[in-house]
């Protein structure tokens, strides 16, 4: 038997933070258990024994059932604005931070149970989790990675055995998700929020030195700081956009410091392109959109930012002059990686004049014509090398396609490049693949009502390799026919 210490050795330097930061927590114990899936390969990037957590000791484990050796279990601390209002106190209700390990490259790793059971944060709910939210954040946070996006990471999910009370009782489960930390722009202001001015410091040097070191060298080390979350969530952000994501509830919550996705309840990517798509079912006004991200982020930052005002140097009005210009540069950073990944989607690889113009005409035109994001970038590819069909096709009226692609052509010649060259690339960052809201739902459908995994485990290896031409995956790369459409999202809990 493999000694659980190796197996998963932890080593806490949250827990070592004051006792305010956190509450003790004990994971709900499962009846039952049973493993769906475990990432095998993540599990060797973190240095953690995958033998040992298929065996009945490291199922114990991810099931809450033990607690592993070295692990303290405790439920975080932080507040957060939902849907614009200022919540002061909501953390871990349904997620228990089980510890970190120090991974392969020498990265600290959180390892959390989410759907463990009631912690001090819970505020009424179960804490637990349903079988469908658990598959979906486990696939699409997965899928994430596999596109280059920053993100948590889903080492298993089990059924834990047990029924969930929703709208009608369901499969109980729980996802073991990874992420750098679990330390949010909410849990900055669950302290500034106290006027506990002290416990920010102490958590801003805990983030400089898990997140951003070189701030720590910086005269002004907490203005480093800002401008190093600012610049990470201006490029994640660029990046969600860029592949069509929607986050659906970019609460401060749930927004990491860390500058990764976090929080795959009500998420989905988009299918036809069009700014103002909502999947969340709880947003009713549209604060998320697709093509509200870039703005909310900046707002959330800002929420960030006031959060530091205490800490950053020359008192009040010099602090919030910082705090100002470090936003400020949000936009820029942010346009930079947006327009930077549109001109690599559409196959050019110098920033000239005009190119913004050339790409906001194309957007214009696939929003009026109801052009399927993906499917399109993909074709575009083709289209360089000469077959404009796959791509016109896709359009109601395909002479916009036409108009505007005689555009594209001239610019594409100032770039002298082998076209087979130029596809290739641009198939490096068009993805053939994404995880289709429909047949997520129909996934989640065959696993809930007939305990069938297959369909799960299949759209998990297919979109391991999101930018490969799949022969066998073609009805996974398909657009929902309007029956199947699927408008809403919902967060599980």
């Amino acid at each position: 038997m493999v000694d659980a210490r190796m197996a998963m050795p932890f080593d806490n330097s949250f827990a070592r933070l004051p006792d305010r930061f956190f509450a003790a927590a004990r994971p709900l114990r499962s009846p039952s258990p049973q493993l769906i899936e475990l990432n095998e390969r993540l599990a060797s990037d973190l240095g953690i024994d995958a033998a040992w957590l298929r065996s009945a000791e490291g199922l114990d484990v991810l099931s809450g059932h033990t607690i592993a050796e070295g692990s303290e279990p405790i439920a975080q601390a932080y507040a957060g604005h939902q849907f614009g209002n200022f919540v002061p106190q909501l953390g871990d209700g349904r997620a228990i931070l089980l510890g970190e390990v120090m991974d392969g490259q020498g990265r600290r790793r959180d390892i959390q149970l989410k759907g463990a059971g009631r912690t001090a944060f819970s505020r009424g709910g179960d804490g637990r989790a349903a079988l469908g939210p658990v598959l979906r954040e486990y696939l699409v946070s997965e899928t994430m990675a596999a596109l280059g996006v920053p993100t948590t990471r889903a080492l298993a999910a089990v059924t834990t055995g047990e029924p969930v009370a929703r709208e009608t009782l369901l499969p109980g489960a729980m996802l073991t998700r990874v992420a750098s930390s679990h330390i949010r722009v909410g849990t900055f202001q669950y302290f500034a929020s106290r006027g506990d001015v002290e416990a920010i410091r102490v958590l801003a040097d805990h983030v400089i030195a898990r997140h951003h070191p070189s701030a720590a060298v910086s005269q002004n080390r907490y203005r480093s700081l800002l401008d190093a979350v600012i610049s990470a969530q201006a490029d994640l952000v660029a990046r969600w956009l860029l592949v069509g994501f929607i986050h659906g509830v970019m609460n401060t919550d749930n927004v990491s410091v860390a500058g990764e996705t976090i929080d795959y309840g009500p998420c989905a990517f988009m299918d036809v392109y069009d700014p103002s798509t909502v999947f969340s079912s709880i947003d009713r006004a549209g604060r998320y959109a697709y093509g509200n991200q870039p703005r909310i982020a900046q707002w959330n930052l800002t929420r960030f930012a006031e959060t530091l005002l205490p800490l950053l140097d020359g008192g009040q009005e010099a602090a919030i002059e910082q705090a100002q210009d470090a936003l400020a540069a949000f936009g820029d950073i942010f346009e930079r990686a947006y327009f930077g990944g549109l001109r690599r989607k559409v196959g050019l690889a110098i920033e000239e004049d005009g190119d913004v113009e050339l790409i906001n005409s194309l957007l214009t035109r696939m929003t009026a014509n109801q052009v399927d994001f993906t499917l399109f970038f993909r074709a575009l590819g083709r289209a360089v090398e000469g077959d404009d069909e796959p791509a016109r096709a896709l359009f109601i009226d395909p002479t916009a396609f036409d108009a505007w692609a005689d555009d594209w052509r001239l610019r594409l010649d100032r770039e002298r490049q082998d076209a087979g060259d130029r596809r290739a690339h641009m198939d490096t960052v068009n993805p053939a693949l994404i995880p289709r809201n429909h047949q997520v739902e129909a996934m989640i459908a065959a696993a809930v009502s007939d305990a069938d995994f297959a369909p799960f485990r299949r759209m998990l290896d297919v979109l391991s390799r999101p930018y490969d031409e799949q022969l066998t995956a073609e009805d996974l790369a398909q657009p929902p026919l309007p029956h199947e459409r699927v408008a809403a999202t919902f967060c599980g809990t």
